[in-house]
């Protein structure tokens, strides 16, 4: 088989990056292999998100880029998959010559075809909702991720409808995987060395699946992947407030392998700002959620999302929203200002002064950032259990992350990694930990 070169570069969420890796066990079956040198590949393939501002002119910027490079070479085949692939496939096919391929986020399972198919000069595109087929194709085709840390996608899609978000037109319903699949993969993952497993959805937490006459949650996933030995740790994102029932919520009292850290994204601490974004939970909904977790373990933290500047957020919503804030204490969270996604609800809206949303956004910001350096600045001086997860490249030292997800920096050792050790932290700032290994603590 003709060994051809392979170049992926993934935008934004979990899912993508798992995706991505995904893609390329399928197109491993062709003889093509990664390159990490962008100039030199026979494929070259951008895997976008849709979620954050000037996506499409990101893709494209991205795209200029990349003729560039391949200026009087030979032209790589040029695949755009993912998000915007899927959103604006019509505008994309009539727009760039310079794309061959156009990939929604549900047609995965095809690219193998759609690469044997290549002709130049002839554009394919492939956007159709089809994730049971997708599942399907990727169940029979082994996990080669290698990582420490490592992504298992279980569901996909939403039903929600948030007036704001454009996930239910990419990624179309939500769709769950058959249990004992993910299993299967799960097994793979942990027989490659995984010691992390983070079970990835657009709706993690929705994840429904029927067999014979039993129904399958997420708290039955996470309560089988607590049996095997190898595996240290468990966490779950993106989850959504109307799907965090007590089933799941009573995880965090009889699973140890499930790590105190949420995050659960509230969007804004305003009800009337809620009910404008379609969100069907209100601040109540969320704080008894947040009261019942505290209640089976106090050391559980929060992160969450926040959009600043939504349609209609007058001076008293921005207010609540604050006040949430202040009262939960994010350990760690997103806040945006709203950028309307065309073909949702809220695109339509009449925008809210500039100068105003950033003038919120900036108080937002130092409150969620004052938090965060106050609750580092408090571990400083004090020993955390770290999952080492690799060498940093360039420099003798190493990373990994606490059980509330926070990255650290340490001096260590290479026999360490795959282990949770113990690290006596020195300083710390905004986002990240530093400090060295603990040898007088014992390594759990």
């Amino acid at each position: 088989m003709e060994t051809k070169k392979i170049f992926i570069k993934t935008f934004g969420c979990q899912m993508n990056e798992y995706d991505s890796n995904r893609i390329y066990d399928s197109v491993s079956k062709l003889g093509y292999v990664k390159t990490s040198n962008q100039s030199d590949a026979d494929c070259y393939i951008l895997n976008t998100c849709h979620i954050r501002d000037k996506a499409k002119e990101k893709v494209y910027h991205e795209i200029g880029r990349v003729k560039k490079l391949y200026r009087g070479k030979n032209k790589p085949i040029m695949v755009v998959a993912g998000c915007v692939a899927q959103a604006e496939n019509k505008e994309m096919v009539n727009r760039e010559p310079f794309i061959d391929i156009i990939l929604g986020p549900q047609s995965y399972h095809k690219i193998n075809d759609l690469l044997k198919k290549y002709i130049v000069n002839f554009k394919q595109e492939e956007t159709e909702f089809d994730t049971i087929s997708k599942f399907g194709y990727f169940d029979k085709i082994k996990n080669n991720d290698n990582k420490i840390s490592a992504f298992l996608t279980i569901q996909e899609g939403c039903d929600k409808f948030c007036h704001f978000c454009v996930v239910p037109y990419t990624r179309g319903p939500e769709c769950s995987r058959p249990f004992h699949k993910i299993i299967v993969e799960a097994e793979q993952l942990i027989e490659n060395g995984a010691k992390e497993i983070t079970l990835l959805g657009q709706n993690v937490n929705a994840y429904s699946f029927r067999q014979d006459s039993k129904e399958f949650r997420i708290s039955d996933l996470i309560n089988h992947l607590n049996q095997y030995s190898e595996l240290s740790r468990i966490r779950y994102t993106t989850s959504h407030p109307r799907d965090m029932t007590d089933d799941l919520i009573d995880c965090y009292a009889t699973n140890h392998k499930l790590m105190p850290f949420i995050h659960l994204p509230i969007q804004s601490g305003s009800n009337r700002m809620l009910e404008l974004m379609n969100r069907k939970h209100t601040v109540q909904d969320y704080i008894k959620i947040y009261e019942k977790l505290k209640k089976i373990n106090k050391e559980i933290e929060f992160s969450s999302d926040f959009i600043i500047g939504y349609p209609g957020e007058t001076k008293k919503d921005f207010e609540e929203t604050f006040n949430l804030i202040k009262h939960i204490r994010f350990i760690n969270s997103f806040s945006f200002i709203f950028s309307p996604r065309p073909g949702t609800k809220a695109s339509k809206l009449k925008m809210i002064d500039k100068d105003i949303t950033k003038n919120r956004l900036i108080k937002i910001q130092e409150e969620l950032f004052k938090n965060q350096i106050e609750i580092n600045k408090s571990l400083e001086n004090t020993t955390v259990e770290v999952l080492v997860e690799n060498k940093l490249k360039n420099q003798n030292k190493f990373f990994g992350r606490n059980k509330f997800l926070s990255p650290v920096i340490f001096d260590g050792n290479e026999n360490d990694i795959g282990k949770i050790i113990n690290v006596k932290i020195e300083s710390s700032n905004q986002n990240t930990l530093f400090g060295f290994y603990d040898k007088d603590m014992r390594a759990a």
